[in-house]
């Protein structure tokens, strides 16, 4: 069990991936997190990815909210904003991920919390950012792979702009507001100074693209178009650097210089590696017409014969068998946390420390599970509960931890 974050209290008022996944993160290396959704549960509790239900909770909830204690709350009931007060009270860290403005009508905003607690770390994630002209656009990782580049620069020539097949501005985005909220600790940790630390699906995206729009914006002449090619993975790689049909799958060709390539691609031999980049589409397409008279394991035998970089694309079919997917224990199955606790396999935390990996404290909990428990924490007795339960305020789940 790591510890890293122990004695850190993080409360999580997030929906959908991104904040959930962020905070995951930091219940992952030890924080005590707390997570508040209103008594009718978060939006992740009521849809769920390619429709798979298991045990009764959806995909999107299971991915995002292990090592989290589960409290559901009315934040527009007097009695649970007063309750949610006193868990910002014990916080280190609050985290939202609404629209920008919702949580200061709330009575949640930065200012309000920050002039209640100047040591607290206020993290936000939004589509585009806390102001500014798509500041009240709604945010969504389809959206921002259309707006900042990285639909255009993904798929075919043939199909035109494509996003990636996973929601990977919120994925990254995830990673960069954990990340932040991490340096904010380790700055009051020194200094005693709270921080306002703000993350988005638009940055995210363009980060991710941080050296295809380097190229680009320094290029003399950019070129007016980044489409994707036929075969070639960039529009700022030379061949062959992408991905080929071969007889029974396909292989990924990494950076190699052609020379290399020609041994057993004789064609090539008339090529430089200037022309690598000059004349990348027509090597592309040699090699294409060459590699699909093999089998993927003849090509791969030639290949690590001559040293060259490449690899078999993989279905998720071959990922859970993977030696070594399994040697890092990259997938991790554990008791699921819905009525019949019926075993649920997880994407791990992807960080070891001192060559260990993460454990997952707690599965992804029903809604309420630890309700009682907080509130028992603040000093709210058994009668008072049962008043708030009836009154609506507080949602308690069955299956109690």
């Amino acid at each position: 069990m790591l510890d890293l974050l122990q004695g850190i209290r993080v409360l999580s008022f997030n929906h959908f991936l991104l904040g959930p996944m962020a905070i995951q993160v930091l219940g992952d290396l030890g924080a005590d997190v707390i997570t508040v959704e209103p008594p009718e549960g978060a939006w992740q509790r009521h849809w769920s990815s390619g429709n798979i239900w298991h045990d009764g909770q959806g995909v999107v909830h299971m991915c995002t909210n292990r090592n989290k204690r589960s409290i559901a709350l009315d934040l527009k009931s007097p009695e649970g904003k007063e309750i949610a007060l006193k868990l910002v009270d014990r916080a280190d860290v609050v985290a939202e991920n609404f629209r920008p403005g919702v949580m200061d009508k709330l009575g949640f905003g930065y200012d309000a919390l920050q002039r209640l607690k100047p040591s607290l770390i206020y993290a936000s994630a939004s589509g585009y950012g806390p102001d500014g002209p798509y500041a009240q656009r709604p945010g969504q990782d389809l959206l921002a792979q259309a707006l900042f580049g990285v639909m255009a620069i993904t798929g075919q020539k043939e199909a035109g702009p494509r996003p990636v097949g996973v929601s990977v501005a919120d994925h990254h985005g995830a990673a960069l507001l954990a990340m932040g909220i991490i340096a904010a600790l380790f700055r009051r940790e020194r200094t005693g100074q709270g921080c306002r630390v703000d993350a988005s699906l638009m940055q995210a995206a363009l980060d991710l693209q941080a050296e295809s729009l380097t190229c680009w914006l320094n290029a003399p002449q950019p070129p007016a178009s980044v489409g994707p090619s036929r075969n070639i993975a960039g529009w700022y790689y030379p061949a062959p650097y992408g991905v080929y049909a071969t007889r029974d799958g396909h292989l990924a060709v990494s950076l190699c210089p052609l020379s290399a390539l020609a041994k057993i691609i004789e064609e090539l031999s008339v090529y430089s590696d200037d022309d690598a980049w000059s004349r990348a589409d027509e090597i592309a397409d040699l090699i294409a017409a060459r590699l699909k008279t093999k089998t993927s394991e003849e090509w791969a035998l030639r290949m690590q014969a001559g040293q060259i970089w490449h690899a078999r694309v993989q279905g998720y079919a071959e990922i859970a068998q993977d030696p070594q997917v399994k040697h890092m224990q990259a997938l991790v199955t554990v008791a699921g946390g819905g009525k019949a606790a019926t075993p649920v396999t997880l994407v791990n935390h992807p960080v070891r420390y001192d060559g260990k990996a993460a454990a997952v404290r707690l599965p992804p909990q029903e809604l309420g599970a630890q309700t009682e428990e907080i509130l028992g924490e603040l000093g709210v007795s058994a009668v008072e509960i049962a008043t708030l339960v009836r009154k609506g305020v507080v949602h308690v789940g069955e299956n109690r931890t």
